[in-house]
């Protein structure tokens, strides 16, 4: 690893509906470095392009113009289908909605990632299952997803973003539909993922997230620019 930075980040922008009457510039200049097993916070105002931001850094979209270096190397320029190699080797996602498949229980959805890699599913289940203990929902490992709580749903969805062991675990506003209790539980998982290395980055407007002793930093954005960092 090149230094200790996991993603770098140069003169980043980002536009939607570029050259129509609409054209909207999401980020507009964004230099951030990405320490390595640190948890990093996005903050700010709805329409700062927080999340426009942690789309980039999770390599699910491209800028328009600037450079993004993963571990050292520029992957600005790779074709898609390398990009989708990176994105299953080295990230881990956690949606505001937890998009999980309704219909499949618990552990089938946790395994659906790492099925592209060829593991043996045997393998697959006895791993699924170590991460479902991990976050004591070892009970429900059957339970169809529509089932389960909204705070079971998000743990479901934290063992399936684990599932392939990813250095980089990228959430976008984890706590938002979850209550005060949940969201502490939350916190306390991600304290254990921060303890085993990993380098976490997040997107939330919610207080008791970015002031937590768990988040190493916090990243303030308003209309596309970084004003802080603290």
């Amino acid at each position: 690893m090149a230094g200790l930075f996991m993603i770098e980040l140069k003169g980043i922008r980002k536009a939607f509906n570029q050259g129509k009457h609409n054209e909207y510039w999401a980020l507009d200049g964004i230099d951030l470095t990405i320490p390595a097993q640190q948890v990093t916070a996005l903050k700010g105002p709805s329409g700062s392009g927080k999340t426009t931001l942690l789309t980039i850094l999770g390599c699910l979209a491209r800028p328009t113009e600037g450079r993004v270096r993963l571990k050292g190397e520029d992957i600005s320029g790779l074709p898609e289908r390398f990009l989708t190699e990176i994105r299953r080797k080295t990230f881990g996602f956690i949606f505001q909605q937890f998009n999980l498949v309704r219909g499949l229980s618990a552990i089938e959805n946790i395994i659906l990632p790492a099925y592209p890699e060829g593991q043996p599913r045997k393998d697959l289940l006895e791993k699924a299952e170590a991460l479902l203990a991990g976050v004591n929902l070892g009970h429900r490992r059957d339970a169809k997803v529509e089932w389960l709580s909204g705070g079971e749903q998000q743990r479901v969805a934290i063992c399936r973003a684990l599932i392939n062991d990813p250095a980089i675990l990228i959430a976008d506003e984890p706590t938002a539909n979850l209550d005060t209790k949940l969201s502490k539980e939350f916190l306390g998982i991600l304290e254990k993922l921060a303890g085993q290395g990993r380098t976490i980055i997040l997107t939330s407007h919610d207080p008791l997230v970015v002031e937590s002793s768990v988040v190493d930093r916090v990243v303030t954005l308003r209309d596309g620019r970084i004003v802080d960092q603290t």
